[in-house]
C-alpha cells in the first residue's frame, strides 16, 4: 500500500479544497459531470464513517457560466458581481448532488482576517464542530464580494483550504487541482517530466523542481499549493495533491489505482 493510500484510507476528518478549473469548462460553463463526481465520491467517504468538509473555489465561473459572460471588463468590481451571482449557482449545485444521498450542506464565506481574529475563529470552530456533528457537510469559500486584497492575490482558497484543516484539526486536507500533482519540471514543455509522488522535505523539493504558471479561473499555481501543504506540515496533517479532471479520482487514489503528490509529516 502506497503512502496517499494509506493516508486516505486511514484519515477520518478530511478537508477537500476543489479548484475552480476543476468544476468549470474552458468556455466557462458549469460542468456538472465534474460536480457530480466528485460530491459521488465525498458522499462514499462519508458512508465510510468519514466526516468531510468542502472548500470549493468556482464562484467566478459559475456566475460567468449562469449569465453566459465570461469577463465583461478586466476589473476587481466585475469579478466581485461574478461572484455574487456564483456563488448562487454554486451553492444549488452542490445541495442537487449532496441530497441524492440524504446529506444535507451548509455556506460558509470566510476570509483570511476571519482567522486572525481570535473571537471570529472560534465562532467558525464551533460552527464547524456544530455542522459537522448533525452530520452536514460545510461548503466553505472566500468572501469574494469583500475580500479585495485576497482576489488580487493568490491561492487564497489553497491557503483557506489549510487554514480550515488546521483549525479543525483535520487528518488529512486533499487539493482536487487540473494537474496530476507536483513534477520536477513542467509536463507540459518537457516529455520527460517525472511525478513526485512523496513529499517529505519541502524546501529540498523547492531546490530541485520549477514551478510556475496560473489558469484562466484559478487564481493558485503549484506553488500555493506547496505552501499550504508547508503551512500544514507544521501541525502534522497530511496534504494530497490529485488531479480532479480525472474521474473518481479520490476513489482509485484511496485503493492504490491512481497517482499523485502526497506530503507527509511526523505529528
Amino acid at each position: 500500500m502506497d503512502a496517499i493510500s494509506e493516508t486516505l484510507q486511514n484519515s477520518r476528518k478530511i478537508v477537500i479544497k476543489i479548484g475552480s478549473n476543476v468544476l468549470a469548462t474552458d468556455d466557462g460553463k458549469v460542468d456538472r459531470e465534474a460536480v457530480a463526481t466528485i460530491v459521488g465520491q465525498i458522499n462514499d467517504m462519508i458512508s465510510r464513517g468519514k466526516e468531510a468538509i468542502v472548500v470549493s473555489s468556482g464562484a467566478g465561473a459559475f456566475g460567468a457560466g449562469a449569465i453566459n459572460k465570461l469577463m465583461m471588463r478586466k476589473d476587481i468590481h466585475n469579478y466581485q458581481a461574478l461572484c455574487a451571482i456564483g456563488q448562487v449557482e454554486m451553492m444549488m449545485a452542490y445541495k442537487e448532488f449532496f441530497a441524492k444521498n440524504g446529506t444535507h450542506v451548509a455556506q460558509m464565506l470566510l476570509t483570511r482576517d476571519d482567522f486572525a481574529n481570535e473571537q471570529r475563529t472560534l465562532h467558525i470552530r464551533n460552527t464547524l464542530f456544530t455542522l459537522i456533528d448533525e452530520g452536514i457537510v460545510p461548503i466553505i469559500n472566500e468572501n469574494d464580494t469583500v475580500s479585495v486584497d485576497e482576489i488580487k492575490s493568490i491561492g487564497d482558497n489553497d491557503t483557506l483550504g489549510a487554514l480550515t484543516a488546521q483549525l479543525w484539526n483535520a487528518d488529512c486536507y486533499i487539493i482536487l487541482s487540473d494537474i496530476d500533482g507536483v513534477f520536477d519540471k513542467n509536463p507540459k514543455e518537457f516529455d520527460d517530466a517525472e511525478l513526485v509522488e512523496e513529499v517529505y522535505d519541502i524546501d529540498g523539493l523547492l531546490q530541485e523542481i520549477s514551478i510556475s504558471g496560473t489558469s484562466q479561473f484559478g487564481k493558485g499555481g503549484i506553488h500555493t499549493k506547496i505552501e499550504a501543504a508547508r503551512r500544514l506540515g507544521e501541525y502534522g496533517i497530511p496534504t494530497i495533491l490529485l488531479n480532479g479532471t480525472e474521474k473518481n479520482i479520490i476513489t482509485e487514489a484511496r485503493e492504490g489505482e491512481a497517482s499523485g503528490t502526497g506530503f507527509f509529516f511526523n505529528r
